[in-house]
């Protein structure tokens, strides 16, 4: 049976997340960069990575696994090259600071690799890509999680390494920017706490129970016993995965996944970004006059039974975003049973946040 669901308008839910943020401790400023990039994943569809985090932050926090109010530390810095420690910080806040400093770099250079480590959760990792694309600048984004393995190896049936998602981002002078932003595995796991929360069962092919056996209950990637998502592609997913953990993980963030879950409720990301002005390479208008051609060309392509039209990377994202601002942010009853909780061990009142919401106590 399906959760009841909240439907809440986009000011309210950022009001109610701003009431919970406070029991961080967290500075306006942090309360403000957290906040925003939760409730942008929820309106891009991606509510795996939007408001319902909050719990796992605040176990996180109050474990001593995420620290409030903390800014990106630069271990080096030789100009186009950046090595940066998070300090274990809000990665909403980490993550923006650690784009600031690679952006500014990138447009005074022609370009910049950032090394970041460190950082507590990322979030959608897309949301960085579109920082890069806001400044005309192409962004490429390798990143690990160490966390509970969770997910397992083309061919193996435990979870050895983290759902290590990767992103593009390419402006499109003109046109709205193409973002590429995926999990390596075949689903991204907050999507199964989405399922489990909601009541609904997963895909065939998207998870496997806790003796490696194909499952479609969600609640393999949320309790225990957990079981393992497999990476999307079969053989390809899994290669990208291992060069988002070789590249993120052991470079990057000088750590990678080489062990059982800890029990711990910190989500740790490295992240390698590469940036670069497509303006100072070649020609730039044969450039964006073949992007635009091939942009053209590829959807211009008949559309299959059940599809409308082709789009492209980046474009559900934007639909999704219109609807919900227009309609509000679905919000099911078992997430925000769970966000209130998570707000009693902050130390904050939950019918204030329900008040904020809309919602009755």
């Amino acid at each position: 049976m399906s959760a009841t669901m909240h439907t809440i308008p986009v000011e309210r839910l950022r009001a109610a997340v701003h009431e919970l943020m406070l029991g961080f401790g967290s500075a306006p400023r942090e309360i403000e960069l957290v906040a925003d990039n939760l409730i942008q994943a929820n309106l891009t569809g991606h509510d795996s990575h939007g408001v319902g985090m909050l719990p796992r932050y605040a176990s996180a926090h109050l474990e001593g696994g995420l620290k409030a109010n903390a800014h990106v530390h630069t271990r080096l810095d030789t100009g186009t090259l950046l090595a940066l420690d998070g300090q274990a910080g809000f990665g909403q806040v980490i993550g923006h600071e650690a784009m600031e400093l690679g952006i500014a770099r990138a447009k005074a250079h022609g370009s910049c690799i950032v090394a970041l480590a460190n950082s507590h959760h990322l979030c959608r990792i897309g949301a960085w890509a579109e920082m890069a694309v806001d400044q005309g600048l192409i962004s490429m984004h390798f990143v690990n999680v160490i966390a509970r393995p969770i997910v397992a190896p083309w061919g193996g049936r435990d979870g050895r390494f983290g759902t290590n998602p990767f992103a593009v981002g390419i402006p499109v002078p003109g046109r709205a920017p193409v973002i590429l932003d995926l999990a390596t595995s075949v689903i991204a796991q907050g999507k199964t706490r989405v399922a489990h929360n909601k009541g609904e069962s997963l895909a065939p092919g998207q998870l496997l129970d806790d003796r490696g056996e194909p499952t479609t209950d969600p609640k393999y990637g949320v309790v225990e016993p957990i079981g393992a998502l497999p990476t999307f592609g079969e053989h390809k997913g899994f290669g990208l995965a291992l060069v988002c953990e070789l590249l993120g993980g052991a470079l990057a963030g000088g750590l990678a996944t080489h062990g059982a879950a800890d029990g711990k409720q910190r989500v740790l990301n490295g992240m390698l970004t590469v940036l670069f002005d497509p303006q100072r390479l070649g020609d730039a208008a044969v450039y964006l006059a073949e992007m635009k051609a091939f942009l053209d060309w590829v959807v211009a392509s008949p559309p299959q039974a059940g599809t409308d039209r082709v789009r492209v990377a980046g474009e559900p994202e934007r639909e999704s975003r219109a609807r919900r601002l227009a309609q509000g942010i679905p919000v099911d009853a078992t997430t925000w049973n769970e966000l209130l909780a998570a707000a009693t061990k902050l130390g904050r009142d939950p019918s204030r946040i329900n008040a904020l919401a809309g919602l009755a106590a």
